[in-house]
């Protein structure tokens, strides 16, 4: 059996992040300019090769200065870096429309392995006739593991910027 060719349909993705400011609230963020692709048995969702990239420079909380400087040297230092990228390794079914997906994250010049979690629709038409899947991705990574090391101390303690980041994606993609 061919595979099948799934490419993200942009205008119906989302793909997200938090992390805790100042220890006790969630900042979130998005990137705006991103590209994914799945390639599987479109039967078997576990056949899956998923592989994702981001352009650093579209990523937008929704503050233009924090947005400046994390494209600064201080975090991903678009200068030298300008994408992210994930590659699956394996995907892994936890039981129905529940998936396990293992791959290699690249932020700056660091790879290392994560795992994400995904609910999948399975098969869907739209009212144009395109057949889609749709998947909710989420994840927990520590930015440190990347190269994201910048902080800075607080007066009553802690600091202001958190080590685990939140990733949250709701990503359709058409045949």
């Amino acid at each position: 059996m061919e595979n099948t060719i799934w490419a993200i349909d942009p205008t119906h993705s989302e793909i997200g992040f938090k992390v805790k400011h100042m220890m006790f609230t969630n900042v979130s963020g998005k990137f705006n300019t991103f590209n994914a692709t799945i390639e599987n048995d479109a039967d078997h969702f576990e056949s899956s090769k998923i592989s994702f990239s981001a352009d650093v420079n579209s990523i937008d909380t929704n503050n233009g200065d924090r947005d400046n400087h994390l494209r600064s040297a201080d975090f991903f230092d678009v200068e030298k870096f300008t994408t992210l990228s994930f590659v699956s390794t394996s995907v892994k079914k936890i039981d129905e429309g529940t998936f396990q997906i293992n791959g290699d994250l690249t932020i700056k010049d660091v790879t290392a392995p994560v795992t994400l979690n995904a609910e999948y629709s399975g098969l869907m038409k739209d009212p144009w006739g395109n057949t889609k899947i749709g998947l909710s991705v989420d994840g927990k990574i520590n930015r440190k593991d990347f190269g994201l090391t910048w902080n800075a101390a607080l007066e009553t303690g802690g600091v202001l910027v958190g080590e685990e980041i939140k990733l949250s994606s709701e990503l359709q993609f058409a045949k």
